[in-house]
């Protein structure tokens, strides 16, 4: 077969991936495998590629199913009957049981162990072991009686897990050792320990009752046996052969360095699949009669062997399962052997996928079956001439990016911006500089406009153009204008009556419109031109400029402005129902049923619904808006009990496809605020995902961003550092606000669902959060649990869940 030269550079460097008997477990790097089986249900599961969640996806009996919940995670390993998944980050292993439903999956267990963080997950026929991260030791859950632990000063730079024991390679000063470990009775652990004294191993992975791996010279070895004795390993004529090992109960299999084809041996014969010979494979794994591999060219899933289905030897499945990941994402340079091409894609900028260790020399691959196209996620392979086409681009688009690269260090310098030597207050909207907008080469003639006259100039052409059209008729897509004598009217002359609470930039009063309608009124602080003045002025221009442009069902509608004089006033639709702070905080709301809101399925229901606005805002509002003051009080509740943001006053256009942050002084709400933009005035839209992480975890506890914990003599404390460490448990139900009642079953695993989604939006680094659409999505999940459970007084009527 040709092969493609191409192919061989980007596809190259086959990550030495090792599997157990049932699933994968460790490789070289240490880190985990993103691909599994379970042995028992002929369950694949895989963690997804260039999904920024990393979700975990199965396939079972022509049915594909997501793991719930539907988060992000770094490794996951298999057994007999269940598999387990490390959620990224490290913080805590989560399993799940496919034997009790054909359409889901049971969650069994969360093991987490405080602040101890696991890597090198590796799950057996019953028993789960991992490693701590750093130190190498070994924790193991599940375990019975007879099952002896190795010595706490062991520390290991992989396990591997068998049927009833495990194995791992010592670092150290033993390092390289194979030490094994688990039940006492039969002693397959001290067997296989033994006959593996004296030689140095890189790799390793076990099967039912035998392990294989790597030497330090790159030759393959194997001991234990089989259930037809001892095992043999195939003629090898030179050492690094094999890369990637997956063992069974009678037969083995590995992947070769030449051309990334699938090797087997033992198993009578039954694994040798002629199909496989054309393929080349990133990742192999075995059950106890059947091996699954991931594909080089698309990352795509095919299984064979007699236990997949009754399929005959010759045959193989390509399952429909999406591109899964050909390594774990890591926070790492990869300085050691490299970085897997790609891999940021893979990851979706979440860290990379490093090259596995010992960095042996790379070989090519096969190139892709006839008819079926290799995996692109950027430059095409076809052809050496679209090759030349393509760095011929490049050269001509580094060049471009060189240039303007020196023009924004002019910039910089001239500006004084990049050094903080430019005062820009952080409620104050930037003026976005697309491409092509000034010529590098006449730069110093330019003069940037401030923010606020850019605001200022935006507004002024919004109120010319509504003004002009003004008419008795209401027009719903614009604004309208009022004097100020309609609105001191409609206030009953902004009486303190008729407020109704706060906003960025001034107070807000409930009034009624000569033609009857009920408004919301804010009114901006007037008085001389000060600093502060001048800040609130630039909050209700920013406001007037983004709510004249937005429709959303979730977004609070501007009805109208008035600008007259010193006086700055918005006119909003008016929210019935107030502000969900008020529903949950409010002192005089202690009775189950004094509020709507205090059931399950309406809480999720809210939060669904502030989600969508949000989501409108980051993904479909052109230019995209980061909203940078989410919390409770600014989702507001209309007469239909629906959830809308509101407040836009601190908002802030995204950045442009050039940028992928906003440089600016911190701005929010203390308990809301992203840690991460206030320690660094970095702004990204997962600083919005923070602030509602936070509103998701007062849904659930029914507690302030801030409160006084009672429990540390009426210390403040933050509600995410109360809350998450809780959930991370998996005892949610400890957090949960006592004014609801406790959650029936499928609100249980909704509630569940939600927590954990929290719990990920409030990651300390904003790459380690979800986007709004994957909130969408598990919030959607979430409701549709609920809304299957008969608990709760709300009617199909009453709730509006309907598509954006």
């Amino acid at each position: 077969m040709k092969t493609n030269s191409l192919s061989s550079v980007i596809f190259s460097s086959l990550t030495l991936l090792f599997l157990l008997s049932s699933t994968p477990t460790s490789n070289a790097l240490g880190s985990g495998t993103t691909l599994a089986v379970v042995d028992s249900t002929a369950t694949v599961c895989g963690i997804v590629s260039a999904n920024q969640s990393r979700n975990i996806v199965c396939y079972r009996h022509g049915r594909l199913i997501p793991a719930i919940p539907d988060v992000s995670f770094s490794s996951i390993s298999g057994g007999k009957n269940y598999f387990c998944g490390i959620i990224s980050g490290n913080y805590s292993i989560l399993c799940w049981d496919t034997v009790s439903s054909n359409t889901t999956f049971q969650r069994r267990r969360l093991y987490y162990n405080g602040t101890v963080l696991y890597e090198n997950l590796s799950v057996g026929d019953s028993h789960v072991c991992a490693t701590v991260v750093n130190l190498g030791t070994v924790s193991c859950w599940r375990i019975n009686k007879g099952f002896v632990l190795p010595s706490g000063f062991d520390q290991f730079s992989l396990i591997t897990s068998g049927f009833g024991f495990s194995c791992g390679i010592l670092k150290g000063n033993d390092s390289g050792s194979v030490r094994c470990f688990g039940n006492v009775n039969g002693s397959i652990a001290e067997k296989i320990e033994n006959e593996f004294m004296n030689v140095s191993m890189v790799s390793l992975v076990a099967g039912e009752s035998h392990v294989c791996g790597l030497d330090s010279i790159g030759f393959l070895v194997c001991k234990g046996s089989n259930n037809f004795g001892q095992i043999n390993v195939p003629d090898q004529d030179k050492p690094l052969e094999y890369s990637d090992l997956a063992l069974g109960a009678e037969h083995s299999c590995a992947i070769r360095r030449s051309n990334g084809s699938v090797v087997c041996w033992g198993g009578r014969g039954l694994f040798s699949v002629n199909a496989t010979e054309s393929v080349s494979f990133e990742v192999i794994v075995s059950g106890s009669n059947f091996t699954c591999g991931l594909t080089t060219n698309n990352f795509s899933v095919i299984c064979w062997g007699p236990g997949w289905f009754n399929n005959d030897s010759g045959s193989v499945l390509k399952l429909p399962l999406p591109p899964i990941l050909p390594g774990v994402c890591v926070q790492s340079s990869c300085s050691e052997c490299g970085i897997y091409p790609h891999s940021q894609y893979l990851c979706s900028s979440f860290g990379n996928i490093c090259k596995a260790k010992p960095c042996w020399p790379q070989m090519q691959v096969l190139a892709p079956p006839e008819g079926e196209p290799p995996w692109q996620p950027g430059l095409p392979v076809s052809s050496s001439k679209a090759l030349t086409k393509g760095l011929l681009a490049f050269v001509i688009v580094g060049s471009i990016g060189t240039f303007a690269g020196f023009c924004t260090v002019v910039y910089c310098l001239w500006t004084g911006v990049c050094f903080g030597k430019k005062k820009v207050h952080s409620s104050v909207q930037p003026t976005i500089t697309r491409a092509g907008s000034f010529n590098c080469g006449a730069f110093s003639n330019y003069s940037p406009p401030s923010r606020a006259s850019t605001i200022r100039r935006q507004s002024s052409r919004i109120m010319r153009r509504q003004r002009s059209g003004t008419s008795s008729t209401r027009q719903p897509d614009k604004s309208e204008e009022f004097t100020l004598a309609d609105l001191v009217t409609a206030t009953n002359n902004f009486s303190p009556e008729n407020k109704i609470g706060a906003g960025s930039y001034g107070v807000v009063y409930k009034g009624k419109l000569a033609d009857g309608r009920e408004v919301a009124i804010k009114r901006g602080e007037t008085g001389t031109i000060t600093k502060v003045f001048q800040e609130k002025e630039s909050a209700f221009e920013s406001e007037l400029v983004f709510l004249s442009r937005l429709h959303h069902k979730h977004l609070v509608r501007l009805v109208g402005f008035c600008d007259e004089k010193d006086e700055r006033l918005l006119v909003y639709e008016f929210m019935k129902n107030g502000a969900l702070y008020d529903h949950l905080h409010d002192k005089n709301n202690v009775d189950k049923n004094s509020s709507l809101l205090n059931t399950w399925k309406m809480r999720i229901k809210i939060a669904l619904d502030a989600s969508r606005g949000i989501e409108y805002l980051h993904n479909y509002a052109v230019p995209s808006i980061i909203h940078r003051d989410i919390k409770s009080s600014n989702i507001l509740i209309d007469a239909n009990w629906t959830a809308r943001v509101s407040d836009f006053g601190l908002s802030l256009m995204s950045p442009d496809s050039d940028h992928d942050y906003i440089p600016t002084k911190a701005a929010g709400t203390v308990g809301y605020i992203d840690p991460e933009y206030y320690g660094l005035n970095v702004l990204t839209s997962k600083s919005d995902v923070y602030g509602l992480g936070v509103v998701l975890l007062e849904l659930l506890t029914g507690k302030r961003a801030i409160f006084k914990n009672d429990e540390n003599g009426g210390t403040p404390v933050s509600i995410v550092d109360f809350a998450v460490p809780i959930i991370m448990e998996g005892e949610i139900a400890k957090i949960l606000d006592q004014r609801v009642e406790p959650p029936e079953m499928n609100e249980k695993e909704a509630v569940e669902l939600v927590a954990y989604t929290a719990m990920h939006c409030v990651h300390l680094e904003g790459k380690g959060r979800p986007t709004m659409a994957d909130i969408v999505a598990n919030l959607e999940r979430a409701f549709t649990l609920c809304d299957s459970s008969s608990h709760g007084s709300i009617s199909s009527d009453t709730i509006s869940v309907g598509s954006d």
